[in-house]
């Protein structure tokens, strides 16, 4: 129990500790700097998803013999509509944009900032938890240096996504404490729904290989839907790209090394 727990942590401290840049750094951050850091970001998500989530799940449905994609294509298309459904139904904000998505609210654009981080955060959340399930329910594909490694994988591009969310929000007239505090509530979800998943895997050990996946195609409607627009905007993509591929790398190589 104590290993789950601070597995599930482990982003969160992440996300915490990257809010409280507001406290020492004095302006907003540059915008190369946030698409750096958003391209970095997207580079975990994707390489996450791929060794840690989708590659297991295929591997855990082997028995199927030549059908051993379908757990896996199945839990990645739901995960992707679970995804498209949040999108549409919550009211949200993206940094660095006027136009709100979602239905219409009298939500102010601070809330709807932190809704949109907080949805960003939903299917993270859910990779640590199934990961973790599958380590304690005994899968022999999930190892704890592997289930280590996605989460300090995604407490690593949580920290820029704290500082992002916690800076512009202080930029826009806010205190230093509620807007740290503000960043730190975004990453909450992340433990909430770790947990959520965690007990669900426990209950249907079977559909492991679905949640795997689920948790996957949820990630990457982010990355696709969100990141890689933000990365790209404007001039000098490139550096979005690089940063990307920094990035992916690390998390590639974390997940070998540790798994």
């Amino acid at each position: 129990m104590t290993t789950i727990i601070t597995g599930l942590l482990i982003p969160f401290i992440g996300t915490s500790a990257g809010a409280a840049c507001v406290f020492f750094l004095k302006k907003e951050l540059n915008i190369g700097i946030q698409r750096a850091l958003t391209g970095f970001a997207a580079g975990v998500m994707v390489a996450a998803s791929i060794w840690s989530l989708i590659v297991p799940a295929i591997e855990q449905s082997e028995p199927l013999g030549s059908f051993a994609f379908v757990p896996a294509f199945i839990g990645f298309w739901a995960g992707i509509l679970f995804l498209l459904l949040l999108d549409h139904v919550i009211p949200h904000l993206h940094v660095g944009i006027d136009q709100a998505e979602g239905p219409r609210s009298r939500l102010n654009r601070t809330a709807m900032l932190v809704l949109a981080v907080t949805l960003h955060n939903i299917p993270e959340g859910m990779a640590v938890g199934v990961v973790y399930a599958g380590l304690v329910n005994g899968s022999k594909l999930i190892t704890a240096g592997g289930a280590l490694a996605l989460a300090l994988g995604i407490a690593i591009q949580n920290f820029p996504e704290g500082a992002i969310i916690s800076m512009p929000l202080y930029a826009e007239g806010g205190n230093k404490p509620k807007s740290f505090w503000l960043g730190v509530l975004s990453g909450a979800v992340e433990p909430v729904f770790g947990g959520l998943t965690v007990l669900l895997a426990g209950l249907i050990i079977p559909a492991m290989p679905y949640l795997l996946s689920f948790a996957a195609g949820a990630m990457l409607y982010v990355v696709v839907e969100e990141l890689i627009p933000e990365m790209s905007a404007g001039e000098h993509s490139n550096i979005g790209v690089i940063s990307f591929a920094v990035g992916f790398s690390l998390m590639m190589a974390l997940d070998v090394a540790l798994g």
